[in-house]
């Protein structure tokens, strides 16, 4: 029997997750409960649509000539798509024998062993470091960070290119203290091609309001351009 996978929705021209154009795949189901997540609605693991590799491939083949003249590929997000790793590394193998680039855009909150075959065939990792203060992580994510770092190092050794992600959001994240930390452990990946610190916004919020959940974050602001270069900077530890 094929196997398959829970997916949200898709996205068929992202220039935002990954190099080029992008084939974009939202996977259904989060462990983590990051309090300014602005995709609430795939948190449910019991949410979205079941879809076969083969149907998912229907959809990409439709856009392989945007992807590939732009030095694209496809980028499996979510929600968190580790929870379905089975179900990505067969994409992701399906699309490595059809020469399309893979993104895989991820908290990294994985035991190693359960992704091992998923990472073989990624090309690229989104590495969203969500704090690097194990009690912080806890109570914007609900998780440890232990397993996102173990998740890191490997995919560092492995030799897979890393692109990190940090979400700066005022008073929660932005510390310099706290960026300092993560730069440090940015410093032990060997494979980091670039950081991006993405601002936070609310636009996520009605989707909290939507499912009758509190929003925590509501009335905080959006950083300021000077306070996300200054992060860039403290992260990349050239301030």
């Amino acid at each position: 029997m094929a196997i398959k996978g829970r997916i949200h929705s898709f996205e068929s021209f992202g220039t935002v997750d990954g190099p080029g154009i992008r084939f974009v795949v939202f996977m259904q189901g989060c462990p983590l409960r990051c309090i300014y997540c602005h995709n609430r609605d795939t948190w449910d693991v019991s949410g979205g649509r079941e879809y076969t590799v083969d149907e998912v491939m229907e959809q990409v083949k439709k856009y392989l000539t945007y992807m590939r003249s732009s030095g694209g590929g496809i980028t499996v997000t979510g929600g968190e798509p580790t929870l379905q790793a089975g179900f990505v590394a067969e994409l992701f193998k399906r699309c490595r024998e059809m020469d399309i680039h893979t993104a895989l855009d991820t908290s990294g909150f994985a035991a190693v062993e359960k992704v091992k075959e998923l990472l073989e065939y990624t090309d690229l990792i989104l590495l969203d470091i969500k704090h690097a203060v194990d009690e912080k992580h806890k109570e914007i994510t609900g998780v440890s960070n232990e397993l996102i770092k173990k998740f890191a190092l490997y995919a560092s050794e492995k030799g897979i290119p890393i692109w990190i992600r940090h979400v700066l959001v005022p008073g929660y994240t932005d510390s310099e203290e706290d960026l300092r930390l993560a730069g440090e452990f940015i410093k032990q990946l060997k494979t980091v091609e670039k950081v991006e610190v993405l601002p936070y916004h609310n636009m996520g919020e009605y989707k909290w309001e939507k499912l009758g959940q509190e929003y925590k974050l509501k009335g905080v602001r959006s950083p300021t351009a000077e306070e996300v270069n200054r992060a860039v900077k403290i992260l990349e530890g050239k301030q």
